[in-house]
């Protein structure tokens, strides 16, 4: 698969990054690089390999599963920009 200018001018646009006229062909070019790149992953033999979190073998710390009520109400809005009637306020956001 290859990227052309304009592929890269319409990714550039829904990812809501300016990128000027004379910088296009790089950008395409480096779109390119990484499509060769996961090209190249692609190829390679994974069959029977088992997903791993990291590359020493360790276990996680795991803690007690314990439910609570929070009871932090007043901690959680002491943060919140607006708060009214014990809820966060925000500004509306549908007509």
């Amino acid at each position: 698969m290859s990227i052309d200018e304009s592929t890269a001018a319409k990714v550039a646009k829904l990812a809501r990054i300016k990128v000027e006229e004379d910088a296009l062909p790089a950008l395409a070019q480096e779109f390119n690089a990484v499509l060769g790149f996961i090209e190249q992953l692609n190829e390679v033999d994974v069959e029977g390999i088992e997903p791993m979190v990291s590359v020493t073998p360790m276990r996680l710390k795991r803690r007690e599963d314990v439910v609570n009520d929070g009871d932090q109400q007043d901690k959680v809005l002491s943060n919140a920009p607006d708060a009214r009637e014990g809820f966060f306020t925000v500004p509306k956001v549908v007509d």
